[in-house]
């Protein structure tokens, strides 16, 4: 009797060893964020009732991102709480850009994100390489930031400009059952004839490669519109609920294997996993809180008029404002700040 009773036993300890193996290493894939500002007593804890704003922050475009926040934090009455994701190597310079201008004033942390969370989960194969960078993933893994006390968060591009407050956007009512508001690609007919001029994709055709039986299977019209997540509320009890996170892993290896997206006419390879998993699953936001396309064409101009109206602008596109040439681009430097350091410079002719 005692044989077989041994037997189990150790039957028994061999899977929990390999349940808490399983769970060590599955802690270990996620993405580890660290919380690296010092003076966090003197600067305040995050609070309930603050406005969660999260930022990507990479060395390369750290000028563009300081302007955001400078946009945010200037035309914003509530309190703004900045959580500033980036990679490690460009931690210091982040604290330093900040430390030494007018954003000393700000409430933030620096949160590091890893990028071996990506590994075996994104296809090299890109027209645009800058759309492979780490931080293009981040919007995938928001509940799992080190973020706490907080409901929902507002995502924004590092190539945004905000004019509004951007309360109004946070206290957008999201409909039951909703993770996530977008702004759609076809709500906003002033911007109609900036997109047909510069052959912007505003549907699912642009995005999704329907050639592939993968693509056909989701039963999604490929003339259904498209959105933007480059600007987004989220909802993050929803986002749990509904394991955004591991349904958008799901379709960033797929592509992999099956290559679905990252050769449709619109490129990239962040934008077409968040298309598939909130179709038809998502509130609209306000347009005027994401007029885009700013960064599609040097040469094509919305009305200075319907500028002055829109809560927020989106050079999402090859030309940057801080590059040259750009569109618009003295809205865009109304809030740019320069690099104590001098490294990040503008260019202009």
């Amino acid at each position: 009797m005692c044989v077989p009773v041994n037997r189990g036993l150790l039957i028994l300890l061999v899977l929990v060893a390999f349940a808490l193996l399983y769970s060590k290493t599955r802690l270990q894939t996620l993405p580890k964020y660290s919380v690296l500002k010092k003076d966090e007593a003197k600067m305040g804890m995050e609070d309930e009732k603050d406005i969660p704003v999260v930022i990507c922050a990479s060395e390369e475009r750290i000028g563009a991102s300081m302007a955001t926040i400078n946009s945010v934090y200037s035309n914003s009455r509530a309190s703004v709480f900045f959580y500033i994701v980036t990679l490690r190597d460009a931690i210091k310079k982040i604290r330093e850009y900040i430390e030494k201008t007018k954003l000393r004033q700000i409430r933030y942390k620096i949160l590091e994100f890893n990028p071996m969370v990506l590994k075996g989960k994104v296809n090299p194969d890109s027209s645009r390489p800058e759309l492979l960078h780490p931080l293009n993933f981040v919007r995938f893994y928001l509940p799992l930031l080190a973020i706490e006390n907080h409901e929902r968060i507002v995502y924004l591009d590092d190539d945004v400009i905000v004019q509004g407050d951007i309360q109004e956007l946070y206290n957008i009512k999201l409909k039951a059952g909703h993770a996530a508001a977008f702004a759609s690609d076809c709500d906003l007919p002033a911007t109609h004839e900036m997109v047909r001029s510069v052959g912007m994709q505003t549907t699912y055709m642009g995005f999704l490669d329907y050639r592939k039986e993968g693509v056909r299977e989701l039963g999604i019209n490929p003339s259904d519109c498209s959105f933007n997540p480059g600007v987004f509320v989220a909802d993050v009890g929803e986002w749990k609920k509904q394991k955004i996170t591991k349904q958008l892993e799901k379709w960033m290896a797929k592509n992999v294997r099956e290559n679905l997206y990252s050769s449709a006419v619109a490129g990239g390879v962040a934008t077409p996993p968040m298309l598939i998993v909130f179709h038809d699953k998502y509130t609209t936001i306000d347009p005027l809180w994401h007029v885009r396309h700013l960064g599609w064409s040097p040469d094509a101009r919305y009305p200075r008029s319907f500028l002055k109206e829109a809560h927020l602008l989106h050079w999402n596109g090859h030309f940057k404002p801080w590059d040259y040439p750009c569109v618009h681009l003295d809205l865009w430097e109304k809030w740019f700040i320069p690099d104590p350091t001098g490294t990040f410079t503008l260019v202009r002719p």
